[in-house]
């Protein structure tokens, strides 16, 4: 039997793809985006700013910001889709417990592919300095229920159209 997939989040570290992925998806599929960026307080996003790396704490808060807001989205009767880093497990079994069957789209790339994107990313408080910090936080989701894993180097349309794929896949509940 199919597992229904109820909410996406599009999850990797800082350059793979997961706003630009999640919009091309949004538009294709009709979900509701929700940018796990615009969470951050602002004493994150001062810290990311500076290169200083969040420790688990300062994710707690921002995590319970996220899984409240996709629980809203869903109860809301919304497809959501949230883009967030998820990089440890216990962050994801959060996400899960939001909501039931959160399916995530991990965008895997290498530390030199995510650091010359960020690098050349205009406008956005996480600098390229950080990425090896996210590479040592990482707990790649591999073997886990409900997870896609893509190579983040393809075309953004063509990852957004192999998880659109997967999610008709897995119809709703």
């Amino acid at each position: 039997m199919v597992q229904p997939i109820n909410a996406l989040v599009i999850m990797g570290v800082c350059g793979c793809g997961k706003s630009s992925v999640s919009q091309a998806l949004c538009q294709r599929s009709g979900a509701a985006p929700i940018e796990g960026d615009a969470f951050h307080p602002p004493e994150n996003i001062r810290k990311m700013s500076e290169g200083v790396p969040l420790s688990d704490d300062d994710r707690d808060g921002w995590l319970n910001l996220l899984c409240d807001e996709l629980r809203r989205a869903f109860e809301a009767g919304q497809r959501p889709v949230l883009t967030c880093s998820a990089l440890k497990l216990r962050y994801r079994e959060r996400l899960r417990n939001a909501v039931p069957g959160v399916g995530f789209v991990f965008l895997e790339l290498t530390p030199e592919v995510a650091t010359g994107r960020v690098a050349h990313r205009p406008g956005h408080f996480m600098p390229a300095t950080l990425i090896d910090s996210q590479f040592e936080a990482l707990e790649p989701p591999l073997d886990e229920p409900l997870t896609l894993v893509l190579d983040a180097t393809q075309d953004v349309e063509q990852l957004a159209e192999a998880t659109h794929t997967w999610w008709l896949e897995h119809p709703a509940s």
